[in-house]
């Protein structure tokens, strides 16, 4: 199963490394858009810090708490941090066509905490 495949999930498992290498994983929104996938995520995230040293990624399909089956498949990637502004709310289209109301809500409420102060960026992953 190739890995834009992954943008027909409602979540999964992205896994970032830290300068050690140590693997951390988080349970993100994933969609697909042209020859890519796409992740949202605040501007000063976790993941974000890590990406800036590597931008290797490793991916599985995941519930919405992280949960990975034993036998889900992992795939391999490479991700660009996207800040530009009108390029990060053209990529939130594709997110809002996918999730429709629940992204809507989600972005409303965080807009009203500290961290939709600070901003979003989307990650741009391509096979590695």
């Amino acid at each position: 199963m190739p890995l834009l495949t992954l943008g027909d999930e409602n979540f999964v498992s992205l896994t970032t490394f830290r300068k050690s290498g140590q693997p951390v994983s988080t349970p993100v929104w994933i969609a697909r858009e042209g020859d890519a996938l796409i992740v949202t995520t605040p501007a000063d995230s976790g993941k974000v810090k890590r990406l800036r040293n590597s931008g290797r990624v490793q991916l599985r399909p995941s519930t919405r708490m992280g949960k990975v089956a034993d036998d889900a498949p992992v795939y391999d990637g490479v991700a660009e941090i996207i800040s530009e502004p009108a390029t990060v709310v053209a990529m939130g289209e594709t997110f809002l066509a996918k999730y429709r109301l629940e992204y809507r809500i989600f972005m409303w409420i965080e807009s009203r905490g500290a961290s939709g102060q600070k901003g979003r960026v989307k990650l741009r992953i391509t096979a590695s």
